[in-house]
């Protein structure tokens, strides 16, 4: 960073970028540096050379929106911003954390290492490993095969809606899956069915059946209700048609039970063709604690990490106030991780990590030696994880994770991981 002094916030996605601080998520250019709120995120206007985040909940839905940009990205607390004021130059490093102030620089982007599209991936010492995109609309599906994704390992197929807020139809979906499938050709694709909770609600639900904020009312629980229920076969319908010429993969959200796994398989069994694997998305305790049983009956299983993670910390992701909990670096995290990974043995082909945290600086070395193989990411990320993966073995993998497993603090895995831990706010203040 060429100026001082430093804050050290929490990097979040990489790149460099410099420029005037602008607050707030209106009007920015490409000669700004936006500070805002996770709450600001859906109001922003313009891209801005890199964004500041004030108060981050990293594993909200509206962070993971922010991810898919591809803009160098810093996360700070309140007390830091304090040095930060309006119109002031500024630096920032989405790859250390580092934020300075009066920086010189250009505004501009680092340019990610480059991948070639659709190319085999391996640790150091030769050990496979396949990452695939998470995507939400054909654009991003088009991104994730040029970043050299493998596949698409998550379709979030609930933010394909029709712009003027009409409940979407068989015909919708044919086009919307078709122009997905398309963009991301040849890659095999996976599409999660409709997953509706009360943090992600599509704008043709009827006021009336809109969700409020029970735990856990969300995904296949909620397909007897009306208009989900239709729309969920409509999505099926839709799948049916396709998956004569394109190579899908269906994904169940949220399932906890093995009684559900079988319902919801039979239901999508009878509209789909035979050529279709049909997985379940563990994303609660009692589903990864259950995992060799998801196995013995569902193709594949991917485990959803943010909502994993709210489960296991009992923190709403969505919630400022209780951002350090979900906390990326407990070692008792990374010991449930490699209690699901003992339980599932020789089946570890046939679970995919989805979500934040193999994102998150340093975790994925550590998830690669729990044995975790597959790994669903935002596609501008997938350069910068490869470029992780081709630079480290899996003996050192393993032995990391076997120090971060037996570690009782956040401050020791941080030690291990050799992370500045001014850069990751302590648990308690």
């Amino acid at each position: 960073m060429p100026s001082e002094p430093i804050i050290h916030g929490m990097p979040y996605f990489p790149g460099r970028a410099s420029g005037r601080l602008h607050p707030g998520p209106d009007s920015l250019t490409g000669q700004h540096i936006a500070l805002i709120t996770p709450g600001d995120i859906g109001r922003v206007t313009g891209l801005p050379a890199g964004f500041l985040i004030l108060d981050p909940t990293p594993f909200s839905h509206a962070m993971i929106t922010l991810l898919g940009l591809g803009i160098p990205t810093v996360m700070i607390e309140t007390a830091q911003a304090q040095a930060l004021h309006a119109g002031m130059p500024v630096g920032i490093d989405g790859m250390t954390g580092e934020i300075g102030i009066n920086a010189e620089a250009p505004a501009r982007h680092a340019s990610p290492p480059r991948r070639r599209p659709g190319g085999r991936l391996n640790t150091a010492d030769g050990t496979p490993v396949r990452l695939l995109a998470s995507v939400r609309s054909a654009a991003a599906a088009r991104q994730a095969a040029e970043a050299g994704a493998c596949g698409i390992g998550l379709v979030r197929s609930e933010f394909l809606s029709p712009r003027d807020g009409t409940i979407p139809n068989a015909d919708f979906y044919r086009c919307s899956f078709r122009d997905l499938l398309d963009a991301a050709a040849p890659l095999p694709v996976t599409v999660r069915l409709l997953d509706l909770a009360a943090d992600k609600l599509p704008a043709w639900l009827p006021a009336a059946s809109r969700l409020g904020e029970p735990l856990g009312l969300q995904g296949v629980r909620l397909y007897h209700d009306r208009p989900i229920q239709q729309v969920i076969q409509d999505q099926l319908t839709a799948l049916g048609e396709l998956a004569d010429t394109h190579s899908i993969r269906l994904l169940l959200p949220f399932i906890v039970r093995l009684e559900e796994l079988q319902c919801w398989q039979a239901m999508a069994h009878r509209r789909l063709p035979d050529s279709v694997r049909i997985g379940a998305m563990a994303e609660t305790l009692a589903a990864v604690l259950d995992i060799p049983h998801l196995l013995d009956t569902a193709d594949f299983v991917a485990i959803g990490c943010n909502d994993l993670m709210q489960a296991v910390f009992s923190a709403d992701r969505d919630e400022p106030r209780l951002r350090h909990y979900l906390d990326p670096y407990a070692p008792v995290l990374f010991r449930l991780f490699r209690q699901i990974a003992d339980s599932a043995g020789e089946r570890m082909d046939r679970i995919q990590l989805c979500g934040v945290l193999a994102q998150i600086q340093g975790v994925l070395p550590v998830l690669l030696g729990l044995g975790y193989r597959n790994f669903s990411v935002d596609a501008p990320f997938i350069p910068y994880l490869a470029d992780t993966i081709a630079g480290i073995g899996l003996s050192d993998c393993e032995a990391l994770a076997a120090d971060i497993c037996a570690a009782r603090t956040t401050q020791q895995s941080l030690e291990i991981l050799q992370l500045d831990p001014q850069r990751h706010p302590p648990f308690l203040t």
